[in-house]
């Protein structure tokens, strides 16, 4: 009976029906072995199961945890769209916390160096404005009836008016409080913490800062000889009713007297300042005043011979109040350490000078040494930079702070103009521009400001201008006065590398004022217009003899060797050759415009590289009267 007919046959059939027989010289596992690897090989041509599914599973982000080796050849760096945001600790502890702040903050602005500026509350600036409102003369403060006529006939002659800055307001009767007998209580907090009074005294440049506590310094020295004059009496009495008793009892023993004290070379009271010019400006204002007050007053500089220095401090007559730089001072007192035994009054003009590297282990020397007998300590600036302020706080945490409402403000009085020096004509030549500037200003009529001689204009002449060019390298001085020069303008160069001979007869030229002619200046002037209006007989030869000069313009290219302290009262421009690097710089160097009153031009060349935002945010507050900070 023939068997049924299978519709499938299994797998293993087939492969015998397809497969020649094995040999039986082979043994059984290598029959097995081939047949497993047969099979091996027909299972690869099968489809996969998963090849009729539209779509596979994703795979599983980031590393595979199958195994300990698992996903480490990877093709894709397989990086998170946001990352993980760091903790406020890990960004305190990198510094970047708050720098995103900063930059997206519409308070941030482009004056960056203005942190170099302590700010001062405008609270505090309202009230001090509020509280010397009151004081409108010197008849207000309890000062000497000589110290009071001293101001009129010798710090301030020639003016009709005469009434007292903000500063001479907040400081003189608060530093005459100890000479009027109303002496503050002092509680020092530890036993080293310093005996004395501080205050520090600062406005803007330009506000009588050196007559603030110049009046009260003398009134005090003065206050101080008088008290001396009736002690010495007193002990001059008793010792002469001494030696009468002594003769009566030792009739024939002789003792030998001993020598009187003697005052040379020991100052009441010591102003120190950084630099040999305002050791004579500061001198000069001192000696004036003593021509009315009496009182006996010297200033020493590096720039005088030894023997002038020495006359000048041990005179035989003895010394009140003496002016020097920290460094000399320092050096005679290390070789006759006596000269500083009885200083009640010591005095840092341009503290923020005196008080950084350069000068303070030498300036704090001399305070340590004066200690004993110092009675106040008076730090005087138009600036309080932070680190001046961190100084104070940190030495003398109990200093009285005398600011004015306008500090570290320039005068609105004071105009400040920009030329861009990459437009034409100039294309980035920054001495060209200044060249230009000096001869438009030089070109231009005299503003009408009071000062002027009336009627005798014709007989005096035309007013001679006097402009400061200020670079920030004291190499470029003595290049920008030779370019000058070269354009037909009378400049001269003024640096540390000058002598000083030529130092103070370049500064007297910028700092001494025109006064109104005398009765034999205007006879002469007179005489000289006659002359002028007359036929030459004297023709020039050629035409080489006449040159194109700029005339009644004087120019003088200094760096900041002339920006502090000096009173450049005759000065009405200031160009500013480069843009200043700190806002102390800006405040300084155009603080020599707008003193007393008087109005002022500043121009500043701005090129490619400088900061114009900084300029802009200068001159906005210059406008809006604001502080700098």
């Amino acid at each position: 009976m023939p068997l049924p007919v299978r519709t499938s046959i299994c797998f293993l059939c087939q492969t015998r029906a397809t497969i020649a027989p094995v040999p039986a010289l082979l043994s059984t596992w290598q029959a097995t072995r081939s047949m497993a690897t047969m099979r091996r090989k027909a299972s690869r041509l099968t489809l996969s199961p998963n090849v009729s599914k539209p779509t596979l599973n994703k795979p599983r982000s980031g590393r595979s945890r199958d195994g300990p080796f698992a996903g480490m050849n990877q093709k894709e760096a397989r990086i998170r769209d946001t990352p993980r945001s760091r903790s406020q600790a890990a960004l305190k502890r990198s510094g970047e916390e708050g720098k995103d702040e900063k930059k997206e903050s519409p308070l941030y602005k482009a004056l960056k160096m203005q942190t170099t500026l302590s700010p001062v509350p405008y609270a505090r600036r309202t009230a001090t404005k509020a509280r010397l409102a009151n004081v409108t003369s010197f008849d207000h403060f309890p000062l000497l009836p000589a110290v009071r006529q001293s101001i009129f006939s010798q710090a301030l002659p020639g003016l009709a008016e005469v009434t007292p800055t903000p500063i001479q307001r907040l400081a003189i009767p608060r530093l005459l409080k100890e000479n009027d007998g109303k002496k503050d209580i002092i509680k020092p907090a530890s036993e080293d913490a310093p005996q004395y009074e501080q205050y520090l005294l600062a406005a803007e440049t330009g506000s009588g800062k050196t007559l603030a506590y110049l009046l009260p310094v003398v009134d005090a020295i003065k206050r101080a000889e008088r008290v001396e004059k009736e002690e010495q009496e007193i002990i001059d009495a008793q010792k002469a009713k001494e030696r009468e008793e002594k003769l009566k009892n030792r009739t024939f023993e002789l003792e030998p007297e001993e020598p009187p004290m003697t005052d040379a070379g020991r100052p009441r009271a010591i102003i120190l300042v950084p630099t040999s010019e305002l050791v004579s400006q500061v001198g000069a204002k001192v000696k004036a005043l003593a021509h009315g007050v009496k009182y006996r007053s010297g200033m020493i500089a590096s720039t005088l011979t030894p023997r002038r220095i020495k006359n000048t401090l041990f005179h035989p007559d003895g010394i009140d109040i003496l002016v020097s730089t920290p460094h000399l001072l320092s050096s005679i007192a290390k070789t006759n350490p006596y000269i500083l035994s009885r200083v009640s009054h010591l005095v840092l003009d341009e503290a923020d000078s005196l008080m950084d590297r350069s000068f303070l282990p030498t300036t704090m020397e001399v305070v340590d040494k004066v200690a004993p007998s110092l009675k106040k300590l008076i730090f005087c600036s138009a600036t309080i930079p932070r680190s001046l302020d961190n100084q104070l706080r940190k030495k003398y945490p109990d200093v009285k702070r005398l600011t004015t409402p306008n500090l570290h403000a320039i005068p609105r009085r004071v105009q400040l103009g920009v030329v861009d020096i990459d437009k034409e004509p100039y294309r980035g030549n920054r001495s060209l521009a200044c060249a230009d500037v000096v001869w438009s200003i030089g070109k231009a009529g005299e503003s009408s400001d009071g000062e002027d001689f009336g009627p005798l204009a014709k007989y005096m002449g035309p007013k001679v201008k006097k402009i400061i060019v200020f670079v920030n390298e004291r190499e470029e001085a003595d290049e920008v006065a030779q370019f000058l020069s070269s354009k037909g303008i009378d400049a001269v160069a003024l640096s540390r590398d000058s002598s000083s001979r030529k130092q103070e007869e370049i500064l007297a030229e910028f700092t001494e004022v025109d006064l109104p002619p005398t009765s034999d200046e205007i006879v002469l002037a007179q005489k000289q217009h006659r002359a002028d209006k007359s036929i030459p007989f004297d023709l020039p030869n050629s035409k080489s003899e006449v040159t194109r000069r700029l005339p009644n313009t004087k120019v003088l290219v200094t760096t900041d060797i002339a920006s502090r302290g000096i009173d450049t009262l005759a000065v009405k421009t200031v160009v500013l050759y480069h843009v200043p690097h700190t806002t102390v710089d800006f405040i300084h160097r155009l603080g020599r415009l707008g003193r007393m009153g008087k109005r002022g031009r500043g121009v500043v060349l701005v090129g490619k590289k400088d900061r114009k935002d900084v300029v802009r945010e200068v001159r906005e507050g210059m406008f809006r009267g604001q502080a700098l900070i």
